[in-house]
């Protein structure tokens, strides 16, 4: 079992900067990822990496202004986001797969989600 819990989100204007935090417990060492839901939009992908951070993957919406990290001695996934926009307006969910394999884009390879946070940014 994995336990997740976010934080970190809130309202910013458009160019600022939010760090986003996922805490982990039970079993942390599966590949995490974050995702995002707009209002009357499917969960997109957002970012992934493994444990040791040798495979991370961003979607292409992103890339360049999210920096996904862990921190493994905390149990912690971050995610950076730089220079936000209007458009990334949504509830961010952290999760993690449940098992070990490559870091995935899907939503449905993934088996533990955390309750998910809100980021608005403003215009």
């Amino acid at each position: 079992q994995v336990r997740l819990v976010e934080s970190g989100g809130g309202l910013v204007q458009a160019g600022g900067s939010l760090r986003l935090s996922c805490s982990a417990s039970g079993r942390t060492f599966y590949p995490m990822g974050w995702f995002r839901q707009a209002p009357g939009k499917e969960r997109d992908f957002v970012a992934a990496r493994n444990y040791n951070g040798g495979s991370t993957y961003y979607a292409d919406s992103v890339k360049g202004r999210f920096t996904i990290s862990r921190d493994n001695a905390k149990n912690t996934v971050y995610l950076q986001m730089n220079s936000l926009k209007p458009e990334d307006t949504a509830v961010y969910y952290c999760a993690s797969m449940g098992q070990m394999r490559a870091p995935a884009k899907g939503a449905d390879e993934y088996t533990y989600w955390g309750q998910g946070t809100q980021v608005t940014v403003s215009s």
